[in-house]
């Protein structure tokens, strides 16, 4: 135990077993179960995880690969079964320092977070160094994404997985709701949101292993994977959070910015492409219609933002 609360880590795993022993061997002492949920690896990651006679080991294998998604909330639902007061989420590819968890773990135990994550941009000032630049670029473009749609403005690196989370978050979600795959963080983040679930950046340490395949994303890609649920889920969490639980005027000026910016752009594009092709189709009522809609709807959209940004400043602490 650690301050006298059980705590568990999930360790999701696909065909990683070069890495999952260093990852296992590093588990501090503290921790009263290890939960491994091998999510239907094709190598010889069950064979090693067996390998351990730690007590402390739980494998759940998956018969099929679920996605990462899956093998986490298959951890939670488990780890919560057995009524442990936290789970810590690192992954197998000892990517994670888990002589780090209890920066995690603090915070909430002190009733200042309901759930942690890892900030890799917190900890060092070098990060463009320490951390490989397309990831660097992928990361921070895919951070704003799920600020806008979870509603979490103050946390950055969303992508990380490194996480802590109170046994009565796990209790209180949906999961059949939530995704799946990769793309769960800010999905996930979105259905905290609703709860009022408070949210903590905690700094860490990345690690990257020279000759070793670690992290499977390919952050582009993944980026083009992950941005339109990420849409979806934003206008989800407006009509539940601020249309059907307790109204809130930022719905309107969301409304009025993703209406209006689109309309001034059509209007503006129209008239250039007259003016190319010489069809003299611009005309001075045209150009203030576009001038105006653009303006307000820049405004509109703005102020939603501020307004967002403030509803939601009291669930990152």
């Amino acid at each position: 135990m650690y301050r006298g609360k059980k705590i568990a880590v999930v360790l999701p795993a696909y065909n990683e077993e070069k890495l999952i022993k260093p990852t296992i061997k590093n588990v501090p002492r503290y921790f009263d179960e290890i939960i491994v949920v091998n999510d239907g690896s094709k190598d010889n990651t069950e064979a090693v995880v067996r390998s351990f006679k730690d007590k402390r080991i739980t494998i759940i294998n998956h018969e099929v690969n679920k996605g990462l998604g899956q093998a986490i909330i298959t951890g939670y639902l488990h780890s919560s079964k057995k009524n442990n007061d936290i789970t810590v989420v690192v992954g197998a590819d000892f990517q994670m320092d888990l002589a780090e968890a209890k920066n995690f773990l603090d915070p909430i135990i002190d009733g200042k977070a309901d759930y942690t994550k890892g900030n890799r941009f917190l900890y060092s000032k070098n990060i463009k160094k320490d951390m490989p630049k397309v990831r660097f670029i992928g990361n921070s473009m895919l951070s704003f994404i799920t600020k806008l749609a979870s509603g979490y403005w103050k946390i950055f690196d969303s992508n990380d997985g490194y996480t802590a989370i109170k046994k009565e978050v796990i209790d209180s979600i949906d999961w059949s709701n939530a995704t799946k795959r990769y793309g769960y963080n800010g999905d996930w983040m979105a259905l905290f949101n609703i709860k009022n679930v408070r949210i903590m950046d905690i700094p860490r340490r990345p690690i990257y292993l020279k000759g070793e395949r670690q992290s499977q994303i390919k952050i582009f890609k993944y980026i083009m994977k992950v941005a339109p649920k990420l849409l979806y889920r934003f206008f989800w969490r407006l009509k539940e959070k601020y249309i059907l639980r307790d109204f809130n005027p930022l719905v309107l000026f969301y409304f009025m910015g993703l209406t209006l910016i689109p309309i001034g752009s059509l209007i503006g594009l129209y008239m250039i492409i007259g003016e190319i092709l010489e069809y003299n189709t611009a005309t001075a009522l045209m150009a203030i219609l576009c001038a105006l809609f653009l303006l307000i709807g820049f405004q509109s959209f703005a102020f939603a933002l501020i307004f967002d940004m403030n509803d939601n400043l009291k669930l990152c602490p």
